[in-house]
């Protein structure tokens, strides 16, 4: 008789501890915050024109710009998970970052929308520009090319670049310094602004080391030439000179043959970030393509 008492009185503590963290896991997974894709900073009203940074890059990079536009416009300044203080999410980067940009526009039920992305921004003005023709009224493309494997590695298939390839565990294992050391070289090919270069720097060594090295492997995966077909919003693609001019023009002539309602400018004397390099002629070619629009 004790015997089955204590097998009744076990089963019961057993059952409620079950119960009780059952109940404990449910509440903890309702209360948990999954990281967010994108945030959204809006600023004024009118016209809605979505900012989307390059790679690493806060949304804020686009303010002055945002304050030199003439066209009465609403600012939606996005930033990406991962970078500048923004939690990271799980793979796929680009694409996840790419259907929330879509998701928001589509929930928030906005129309005539202007999109201004430069280098990574640029490849998701080109995606959303195809995936909501009828949303899209223009987009900007700064320096962004739909395919940069194709230049900077030439004859490289996508299939070879993956997560967990022997050099991204090796840039994931990168002491502190030594990546720092990288992100100053590269900020010194980015812009020919020397203040800007320490900005573009911390950007980078303050990212989310997974993200950034996962993201970019992404990118280079990339390929939008076949996308750009679907493409019909008119279009203004604003190129560096850097290094060539000539060499830089015949890329994005090459690249861009799919998208018909296009117009390519070069800026002089500039490196990717044009609108750092550039800033009044990166203004005036902004405003000018958008003279129509209210």
């Amino acid at each position: 008789m004790k015997t089955c008492i204590k097998i009744i009185v076990l089963s019961i503590f057993t059952f409620n501890t079950a119960l009780n963290f059952k109940c404990f896991a449910k509440i903890e997974c309702i209360n948990r915050t999954e990281p967010k894709a994108i945030t959204i900073e809006t600023v004024g009203k009118g016209l809605p024109i979505l900012f989307l940074p390059g790679f690493a890059t806060p949304g804020s990079v686009f303010k002055d710009t945002a304050n030199h536009i003439n066209t009465a416009h609403s600012s939606l300044f996005v930033s990406y998970a991962g970078f500048n203080g923004h939690a990271p999410i799980e793979m796929p980067w680009y694409d996840t970052i790419k259907k929330a940009i879509i998701a928001y526009i589509t929930t928030e039920k906005l129309n005539n929308v202007i999109i201004i992305g430069h280098s990574m921004g640029g490849n998701l003005a080109v995606d959303i520009a195809a995936a909501l023709p009828n949303t899209i009224s223009k987009i900007i493309i700064v320096d962004a090319l739909p395919c940069m494997r194709e230049v900077m590695m030439p004859q490289v298939p996508a299939e070879h670049f993956y997560y967990e390839s022997p050099y991204n565990t090796q840039m994931l294992n990168m002491e502190v310094d030594q990546f720092k050391s990288m992100a100053k070289m590269m900020a010194m090919n980015m812009t020919i602004n020397t203040d800007n270069q320490d900005a573009i720097t911390n950007w980078m060594i303050n990212a989310d080391r997974k993200t950034w090295v996962y993201g970019y492997t992404d990118l280079l995966k990339l390929d939008l030439r076949p996308t750009l077909k679907d493409v019909s919003c008119e279009t203004l693609i604003l190129g560096a000179s850097f290094p060539d001019v000539i060499v830089a023009k015949q890329n994005y002539e090459k690249q861009y043959a799919n998208l018909t309602n296009k117009t390519i400018q070069m800026a002089s004397n500039s490196k990717h970030f044009v609108m750092f390099d550039q800033p009044e002629w990166f203004y005036k070619s902004v405003n000018d393509f958008l003279v129509d629009e209210n």
